[in-house]
């Protein structure tokens, strides 16, 4: 039993140091995982200590949060992880289409280069019709596209074999760029 479980089972014995013993052991790992994601951001509000800082929020208000093992800790935080980066890339989205106006002088105006958003936003979207038909699916695209995890790491989370994350992320990614074009 790794210390990330045994302090995560203190947690659940409600130990109010726990959350304060485990916030150094998960940070690098937390930070390495935000920091590949945001490698691949072209338009980036949100820097990976941000992003880190805003998941270790969020996972810490889960007062009755039942963490199996490590492995389960990582996948609800990679979960959080992406729901964070999907919510930025909805407000720029709705910034981008009117969603804060305000006076500009047009000569001062330059055109912005595609972003990232738009297709975040798609990938959530297939993502969501992905998990209704198949979620260990689903789960292997947000392990490997929104938190940048290799084969071995995502097999190890789910608890199957590597091979089998090659093959999901395989069809996974064939499923998705069908429902981008419309297909599913």
């Amino acid at each position: 039993m790794s210390d990330v479980t045994r302090i995560l089972d203190r947690m659940e014995q409600s130990d109010p140091k726990a959350a304060e013993d485990l916030l150094p052991l998960v940070y690098d790992e937390l930070r390495r995982l935000a920091a590949h994601k945001m490698a691949h951001e072209a338009a980036r509000t949100l820097q990976p200590t941000a992003l880190v800082h805003e998941v270790w929020l969020r996972l810490s208000q889960q007062a009755h949060a039942h963490w199996q093992n490590r492995e389960h800790f990582y996948a609800v935080a990679a979960e959080v992880m992406r729901r964070i980066l999907v919510d930025c890339a909805r407000r720029r989205q709705a910034r981008k289409h009117g969603g804060q106006l305000e006076r500009v002088d047009l000569d001062a105006v330059e055109l912005p280069g595609a972003g990232d958003d738009a297709v975040v936003l798609q990938i959530h979207d297939g993502l969501e019709r992905l998990a209704a038909e198949d979620p260990q699916k689903a789960e292997v695209v947000k392990l490997r596209f929104f938190v940048g995890l290799e084969n071995a790491e995502v097999a190890a989370i789910l608890g199957v074999s590597e091979k089998t994350v090659q093959r999901h992320w395989s069809f996974a990614k064939a499923w998705l760029y069908r429902a981008m074009q419309g297909g599913a």
